[in-house]
């Protein structure tokens, strides 16, 4: 294979001119119109929420708080006119992503991020300044977000070490799970956070071993496998936790809490020194793995390798890829990891393990991993939303808006929905994804 391909996602051809994005309009797929209608739905309510409810007053977003090392100027926004000003812009996005496919050509992805950004500004003028006190600190809002997302991002990168080699990962709830519960029992027992860590990522891989033999070596629906481990690792950590973990809690579920580390200067920087440098051993190891990941799948022998066995695993095996063998590595591999992210809840979180604890936190990497087109980046930006969507929920809450607390519940969730209707734009997961493959 060529350098080409061991850098580059192999994207199916479209029929297009040399040297120009355009193609004839109908030609492109259909998915490629939800970018201009979901803009135009969002531009709507932005209208008729925002704009016509606008707040009279200011709404102020604080940077800098207590102990940082400088002081930035709040930011003060007359919500009028703030709202009045989204709403233009975002009409004028939609117009524009309307007119670029009447042309033939796609919504641009600069354009959705921009479109994004402006509607969660708009939302965060208009609920803020709603709320019986009009401000809120920016830096809590964004470092609550990341906190909140670290299991997301572990849950998405091991369900992308799965997919990208051509296995459906549904069981990311139960790997979240089971990581969690692993490391309530082992760290109590062993009075050892580290201990926990560990028993995390092995109590996960367990759960990836079920999906891979079932999957891979029996040839079972993987969807459906996937479903049945999530229900499975459900009742079995409620049985344990009612029938051990709660008569003896000092024993089985009262494991120590990992360290958190603060870097001297840097952590006192305004807005990003609590977001990057006050963080637990959970969080930096967020850091380091996305780009690790992605260094992995996108610039290695082996990330071509499992792009190959995920894209089009004869021509891989045809090659000397030994297909099942690698799908069973990397299936396991993406347990280890999405247990790290279990661990978050029982050892980072709080320091008890609940029944159900992850609530549905699973399914939202999973969707994440979608919305994030199958990339480590792209993924993580997109567990990065969801967090900030949880968190959002609590800091508004506490506020005092008049919204509803259910619809705020509600928030992760919705973007999730939008996400998965492909409303941000056209996504394709690996050709093979969900297919086994049978050695002829």
């Amino acid at each position: 294979m060529s350098t080409a391909t061991q850098t580059h996602d192999i994207e199916p051809a479209t029929p297009q001119s040399e040297g120009t994005d355009r193609v004839d309009p109908a030609a492109l797929p259909s998915t490629a119109r939800r970018a201009p209608l979901g803009f135009a739905v969002l531009a709507l309510v932005s209208f008729v929420v925002f704009a016509l409810g606008a707040p009279d007053g200011s709404v102020t977003f604080r940077i800098s708080g207590d102990g940082d090392l400088f002081r930035i100027p709040d930011v003060v926004v007359p919500g009028l006119l703030t709202e009045w000003l989204i709403t233009a812009l975002l009409v004028v996005l939609t117009v524009y992503a309307f007119l670029r496919v009447r042309t033939g050509r796609l919504t641009p992805s600069w354009a959705v991020l921009v479109f994004g950004l402006l509607f969660v500004a708009g939302f965060l003028v208009w609920v803020v300044g709603a709320a019986e006190t009009p401000s809120v600190s920016l830096t809590g809002l964004l470092a609550g977000g990341v906190a909140l997302s670290v299991p997301l991002v572990f849950g998405s990168l091991g369900g992308l070490m799965c997919e990208r080699s051509g296995v459906v990962n549904i069981a990311i709830e139960g790997q979240l799970l089971f990581g969690a519960f692993a490391a309530a029992v082992a760290g109590s027992l062993s009075g050892s956070a580290w201990v926990g860590l560990l028993a995390a990522m092995i109590g996960a891989a367990l759960v990836s071993l079920v999906l891979a033999v079932f999957s891979i070596t029996y040839r079972v629906n993987q969807v459906i496998v996937g479903v049945v481990l999530n229900v499975l690792v459900s009742g079995l950590t409620g049985f344990l936790f009612a029938t051990l973990l709660e008569s003896d809690s000092g024993r089985f579920n009262s494991p120590p809490r990992l360290p958190s580390y603060a870097i001297p200067f840097l952590s006192d920087l305004p807005l990003v020194g609590r977001i990057l440098f006050d963080q637990s051993i959970v969080g930096y190891f967020m850091w380091l793995a996305v780009p690790i990941v992605w260094f992995a799948v996108y610039r290695t022998r082996w990330g071509l390798r499992t792009r190959a066995i995920g894209e089009h695993p004869k021509a891989a095996d045809t090659l000397g890829i030994n297909v099942n063998r690698m799908r069973f590595l990397n299936v396991l591999l993406g347990g280890l990891i999405a247990g790290i992210g279990g661990s978050f809840y029982t050892l980072v979180s709080v320091t008890s393990f609940t029944r159900d604890m992850t609530s549905g936190a699973g399914y939202i990497a999973l969707a994440a991993l979608i919305f994030g087109r199958w990339n480590p980046v792209g993924a993580f930006l997109a567990a990065l939303l969801f967090g900030f969507a949880s968190n959002l929920q609590s800091v508004l809450s506490f506020l005092g808006t008049p919204m509803p607390s259910q619809f705020l519940a509600m928030l992760p969730y919705i973007i999730t929905i939008l996400a998965v209707a492909g409303l941000v734009g056209t996504t394709r997961g690996p050709a093979a994804s969900g297919q086994p493959y049978v050695k002829e």
